[in-house]
């Protein structure tokens, strides 16, 4: 049994206008130790695969279907007081614009000191201990910790929130578009600095981000989300070389790369389906440039194309 086990996860939102199908049908898995990444479009249902996860649902949320095995523990049915126990002590999360989220009137330390006493039966001193190590782990100076948020680079900001996150010792960290806004010199040395942390704990890692190239330099693995369903998942290295879905293969030649001859980036056709009413069949085959008839009408299966590779898709692309 893998760390962690999504089966057929589906959530949908209420509103006035309808349900927003936001995740459908989703599963994969994420093994102890592993980097794990999940890539798409903004609205494509990443972040709130990872707010089920924790169970984290505003009023307006509902799990309709599927299972969450942390640990061969389905998290699904527990309520509000189980699932605290599991939060931040076996899952926890960095969450979008994390670094806006410290509190500016009390000291970074101190924030950091009431998250693990609120999880956990220890003294103020042994907390303020491990915060210091924490700190450390993370490349923060100590001292730092009586310093307020507006005494602090963004970078470090983040790095506070990176030690936040580990401050429970997780056996699972979700980090959702952990480097945003920081710019790619601090990025590039803050996803090392996780991955390091990740090999050092042997802890499962998810990333969350629309921006491929960074999800394939920490991940093992990626899952390439589209409209709230799973289009593609494969090992990193599959995903970049050999991408069946058409959906994947267009994010492919959306970016540019260092390496090779230059050419000219495209674009992905159109834009992503309103969930209130998603399109019938694939949800892709609006923008796809290889739908048929059956891409129209019939819902594609998830299957396995090969080992460790699975798709949806009628018309796969061979390489």
């Amino acid at each position: 049994m893998a760390l962690l086990e999504v089966e057929n996860l589906t959530m949908h939102y209420t509103t006035k206008k309808g349900d927003v199908q936001a995740v459908d049908g989703v599963s994969f898995s994420l093994e102890r130790g592993e980097a794990l990444g999940l890539v798409g479009e903004s609205g494509c249902g990443k972040t709130s695969i990872a707010i089920c996860l924790l169970k984290l649902l505003p009023e307006n949320a509902k799990i309709l279907d599927g299972h969450i095995y942390f640990n061969d523990q389905d998290l699904v049915p527990l309520g509000e007081k189980e699932i605290r126990k599991i939060r931040w002590k076996g899952i926890s999360m960095i969450f979008q614009a994390a670094m806006n989220s410290l509190n500016p009137v009390y000291k970074v330390g101190d924030q950091i000191i009431e998250a693990i006493r609120n999880h956990e039966r220890i003294s103020e001193e042994a907390a303020r201990e491990r915060v210091a190590e924490l700190f450390q782990l993370v490349g923060l100076n100590p001292e730092r910790m009586d310093h307020y948020p507006h005494e602090y680079s963004g970078g470090m900001k983040q790095r506070a929130i990176i030690a936040m996150a580990l401050a429970c010792n997780p056996e699972i960290i979700i980090a959702d578009e952990p480097t945003t806004a920081l710019d790619v010199i601090v990025q590039d040395r803050i996803l090392a600095e996780m991955n390091k942390i990740r090999e050092k704990l042997n802890m499962g890692m998810m990333y969350i981000s629309h921006d491929i190239a960074v999800i394939a330099e920490v991940s093992k693995r990626i899952g390439v989300m589209y409209a709230g369903k799973m289009a593609e998942f494969a090992d990193t290295v599959t995903i970049f070389k050999h991408p069946a879905h058409p959906y994947t293969y267009a994010l492919m030649n959306s970016f540019p790369s260092l390496r090779g001859e230059k050419r000219e980036l495209q674009t992905v056709v159109g834009e992503p389906p309103d969930l209130l009413n998603p399109p019938t069949g694939c949800r892709f085959h609006p923008r796809c440039p290889y739908a048929t008839p059956p891409c129209e009408k019939e819902e594609p299966r998830w299957e396995e194309i090969e080992p460790g590779h699975f798709i949806a898709c009628w018309n796969p692309l061979r390489h």
